[in-house]
């Protein structure tokens, strides 16, 4: 596996770079405060770009390679976590249309999502159903040429402004995909507000009632909504939201370095002191390691590997954990700067507990890593006991 970028993977991260900077994390903790994300720097993002890094070319998205999209992801999460949900939520309508839609959904709405013209959000989670998605209770029931669905979605990334949602129903007991516009009568949207992270993720409660929209918004089959088209969209959230960790924990490492090299203590600077030497180790180690994870899965992604969803979700897992472990310190390191809102790495810790949770959480991630773990080493044994018989 090659870990070196090539020259257009470094002049798009050096261009993703420059543009987070003069656009996001200067206003990030902002953000945060008025619980909203501009719609101007939606527009910009979109204007440039990077909204659409991941629809082809041929629907006007940039078509941008796995390993692209990463260090989009990264830099997007070293400004600011909850943006990089809209990447995340967008990014998933946008690869299920791509990979289950018909001809006439791509058609239609890759060349919108593309453009920014479209705002995609993903409806997945409910009240009594989060990581049990099997159990959501929201329905559809086929009328004539229509579906008519009814249910609540909740904690939903970007429903305040988003204008197009990827639906997960029950359809006679099958989970079931469908796309639904926001202005379709019985689609209700109530904005979510006091987040402990992601508090400029414009979070919202979806509420269908009686919410009628043609036959041929389903997408895929009936049955598919979960196995296939959610399948694929979160397989999208895990691998945006690995590399979003990665760069969340590289902000607060770069401000810890920045703020230790400044702040003396007892006569000496804060890096001279044993333990907080001890502290910077673990965080740069750490980071390493979670960048090296994210980019093994982009190798993977890019040479269409099966082993690509194992992989993604081990670095998801190890990401988001080292997310919790770098903000943490730095919050320790700072001190009581570190609690208020004059410092970012407050924000920096209360996203990382998010990372935590979303898009299949860490306990979800340690029963699916150990099985695939114990199942690998029950078929190497067999191999090799067959081996040793034959």
């Amino acid at each position: 596996m090659a870990l070196e970028l090539n020259t257009q993977q470094q002049a798009a991260q050096a261009g993703f770079r420059r543009f987070m900077d003069e656009h996001v994390a200067p206003f990030a903790d902002e953000f945060d405060r008025r619980e909203e994300t501009p719609a101007a720097l939606v527009a910009e993002l979109a204007r440039c770009g990077q909204l659409g890094g991941l629809v082809p070319p041929q629907y006007g998205g940039a078509g941008m390679d796995a390993i692209t999209w990463g260090l989009l992801c990264e830099e997007v999460g070293r400004a600011s976590g909850s943006l990089l949900s809209l990447f995340t939520v967008h990014g998933m309508v946008a690869q299920a249309v791509q990979k289950w839609g018909t001809a006439q959904q791509r058609e239609q709405w890759l060349p919108r999502l593309a453009s920014g013209a479209s705002i995609g959000a993903f409806g997945l989670t409910e009240p009594g159903a989060g990581s049990d998605a099997s159990h959501g209770s929201s329905t559809a029931v086929q009328d004539g040429d229509d579906w008519v669905l009814n249910g609540e979605k909740c904690w939903i990334s970007f429903a305040q402004i988003a204008t197009l949602f990827l639906i997960v129903a029950q359809v006679e007991g099958k989970l079931t995909a469908f796309l639904v516009e926001r202005d379709t009568p019985g689609l209700q949207i109530e904005p979510l507000s006091g987040m402990s992270g992601f508090r400029s993720a414009m979070l919202g409660r979806i509420l269908l009632k009686d919410c009628r929209i043609p036959a041929a918004n389903l997408v895929g089959r009936v049955g598919f909504g979960f196995s296939h088209v959610a399948g694929t969209a979160l397989d999208h959230g895990r691998y945006s939201i690995a590399w979003g960790c990665v760069g969340l924990s590289q902000a607060a490492l770069d401000a810890s370095l920045a703020y230790a090299g400044q702040r003396k203590t007892f006569g000496v600077p804060l890096v001279e002191h044993q333990l907080i030497q001890g502290m910077l180790a673990d965080m740069i180690t750490e980071v390493r390691a979670a960048r090296l994870l994210c980019l093994h899965a982009s190798a993977l992604k890019e040479a269409r590997d099966p082993a690509l969803i194992m992989e993604t979700s081990i670095a998801k897992y190890f990401a988001s954990r080292t997310a919790n472990l770098v903000a943490g310190h730095a919050v320790q390191i700072h001190g009581a700067q570190g609690c208020t809102d004059r410092s970012p790495v407050q924000r920096y810790l209360r996203d990382a507990k998010i990372m935590d949770i979303i898009e299949g959480s860490n306990q979800i991630q340690q029963i699916l890593i150990s099985r695939h773990g114990y199942r690998g080493f029950v078929a190497q044994q067999n191999a090799r006991n067959k081996t040793a018989q034959g």
